[in-house]
């Protein structure tokens, strides 16, 4: 018989290791069938509220943020290329040179929640910005992305042009917070264990069969 576990996958749509986590967090789950039944609920976190609608240049703002060197960069760049490769998943540096607010990805996160769209549309918000290179923020790309999932388009642009689910994302982000989760991604197994960081897939298939005989 299965144990049934709840994983709070708390991440930003602009953020590569939370792709990477993700996948590798699913190939983990998938490789438990028999053993464990997973909900993954997407939890929200902003890596850069203070971010300008129109964004900014890639390489500047992770110069001002971590103040690394244009060699440094490209080292991270590779792993992560490889790590998505791994995983099935294509980053394409090229196409992605600046970094935007995500708020209003977010909040549209909150409401798929609501109508059971939310995996499909958090990867295909994870596609649009590093495979495509699409701005997450821009609310044309964000309504064609919510219908191309199966989401109600014109329901999608009235959230976008209202302050909807606006008061839910900042409650769930200080919950968040206040827990101090301060990096992400961040997997949090039955509201209790925490596996921080986008790990590789037999090191979430070693926690969750070790919390699922707790």
């Amino acid at each position: 018989m299965s144990t049934r576990v709840t994983i709070d996958f708390v991440s930003d749509v602009s953020c590569p290791w939370c792709v990477i986590g993700l996948k590798a967090l699913e190939q983990a789950v998938a490789n438990m069938t028999e053993e464990i039944e997973a909900e993954i609920r997407f939890q929200p976190f902003e890596l850069n509220p203070q971010m300008p609608p129109e964004g900014q240049d890639l390489d500047e703002h992770l110069l001002q943020k971590y103040g690394a060197t244009p060699e440094q960069f490209a080292g991270t760049r590779q792993a992560i290329r490889e790590r998505g490769e791994e995983l099935g998943f294509e980053f394409r540096m090229d196409r992605r040179n600046r970094i935007y607010n995500t708020f209003d990805a977010h909040r549209l996160l909150h409401w798929a929640e609501e109508e059971g769209r939310q995996l499909e549309l958090k990867h295909a918000l994870f596609r649009v910005y590093f495979t495509e290179g699409e701005n997450p923020g821009d609310h044309e790309v964000l309504v064609r992305v919510a219908g191309d999932v199966g989401l109600d388009a014109a329901r999608a642009a009235e959230i976008l042009a209202s302050d909807d689910y606006a008061d839910e994302v900042r409650a769930r982000e200080e919950h968040f917070h206040a827990l101090g989760i301060q990096a992400v991604p961040a997997v949090i197994v039955n509201e209790k264990y925490l596996i921080q960081g986008g790990q590789p897939a037999a090191v979430f298939e070693q926690a969750l069969r070790e919390i699922a005989s707790k």
